[in-house]
């Protein structure tokens, strides 16, 4: 009996390893999705003049999922080896921290939390269970770890001149990806303003102020009053322009968006979103704020997925950017794909070509798009981060 029951509980220890070990991809299968489709076509001309292009990306959530950016995956979007696939040159990688249980567009409270719960299925440290700042400051370890691991497939980037040392590789035929590190939501702080440099030493040059409920800075887009800065939120926004961090406002309500902008000279950045005017989404701040975006020398961060883009097919993407250049310039346009962050997308970071293909097809020029698949960004960023 007792070699019964032995043989039992080991069973049973084994089947609740196995399932442990398999929830972590369960979940993001089910999260973030590919629609199937057929191979893409891409014409010669498009593939040639995308194999030239500097390419970058303003978002993706990939650090918050448990799998190894070094390794190619059978899920989710955004892997070093697909971004080399896909010619892509920079990726922002955002540190997800908290997010309520009905991630609604609409309106949301603080009162709940699905970060917890993935923290604790995933087997993040016991201290990311109930810390925000330790959420991100495990995210950014893992990216380093990844960088520290391949050095010759990724850099984190942190300066101008690291930048400048992944635009110099690339030209000399080198296949290194460079990693920006930003916050999503400054809910990140756990509402202590000396994290804003602890963040910063930790890697991040992007910090976004909102997720999708209010915090201790003021109004999300989708949170319960649409405020805006409060005074820590203010205060916050000083320091981090002071330490050389560039605001990213996707999330943020209009009102937060309007102080930041009247509070700096600085751009900022939109990281993901659509456009209203084509998309009318709560999602999407309206028109005449992202050219006041715009006229402060910000870009603006296109992406994939339904509330952004409306029609998330690679031609109703490219109708967005479309949309976006002639409301605001071909300078102020950008991608912000939003891969890995809980969406459903129909091509994944290796087939972003189909995006070039539909840029041609619509008579963009060669320049405009360029400037859209990552000039503007590359540009931006080397006015905009730290120098050393």
């Amino acid at each position: 009996m007792l070699r019964y029951i032995g043989l039992t509980a080991a069973v049973l220890v084994a089947a609740f390893v196995a399932g442990a070990l398999a929830l972590p991809g369960y979940l993001e299968r089910t999260t973030n999705i590919v629609v199937p489709h057929e191979p893409y076509a891409v014409s010669s001309r498009a593939m040639s003049l995308h194999n030239t292009l500097f390419i970058a990306d303003l978002h993706a959530d990939t650090l918050l999922w448990r799998r190894d950016p070094l390794v190619r995956a059978d899920r989710g979007h955004v892997d070093v080896p697909r971004l080399v696939h896909g010619n892509v040159a920079l990726q922002i990688f955002a540190a997800v921290t908290k997010s309520p249980s009905g991630q609604n567009y609409e309106s949301n409270s603080a009162d709940s939390d699905t970060i917890t719960y993935l923290a604790m299925a995933q087997r993040w440290p016991m201290a990311t269970w109930s810390s925000l700042a330790e959420r991100a400051h495990y995210q950014a370890e893992k990216l380093q770890r990844a960088e520290a691991a391949q050095p010759e497939q990724l850099k984190l980037v942190r300066t101008v001149s690291d930048l400048q040392k992944v635009v110099d590789d690339r030209e000399d035929g080198k296949t290194i990806v460079g990693g920006i590190l930003a916050t999503e939501g400054s809910h990140a702080l756990d509402g202590d303003l000396t994290n804003i440099s602890r963040l910063y030493e930790a890697g991040y040059r992007v910090m976004g102020l909102h997720h999708f409920f209010d915090n201790k800075l003021g109004g999300s887009l989708h949170g319960l009053n649409q405020s805006g800065l409060t005074p820590f939120g203010r205060e916050a926004v000083e320091r981090m322009i002071a330490e050389g961090i560039i605001i990213d406002l996707a999330h943020s309500s209009q009102a937060v968006a309007r102080d930041v902008l009247a509070m700096t000279d600085k751009p900022v950045i939109v990281s993901h979103t659509g456009l209203k005017g084509i998309c009318d989404t709560p999602r999407n701040f309206d028109d005449d704020l992202m050219q006041e975006i715009a006229s402060g020398g910000g870009i603006i961060g296109v992406g994939y997925w339904d509330a952004a883009a409306c029609d998330i097919s690679p031609k109703g993407v490219a109708k967005v950017i479309e949309y976006g250049v002639d409301l605001v310039g071909a300078d102020h346009i950008a991608l912000g794909s939003d891969y890995d962050g809980a969406t459903t997308v129909s091509f994944d970071t290796s087939e972003i070509a189909i995006l070039t293909q539909e840029m041609l097809d619509a008579n963009m020029s060669e320049e405009t798009i360029a400037k859209v698949m990552g000039g503007n960004v590359l540009r931006f960023m080397l006015a905009n981060l730290p120098q050393d």
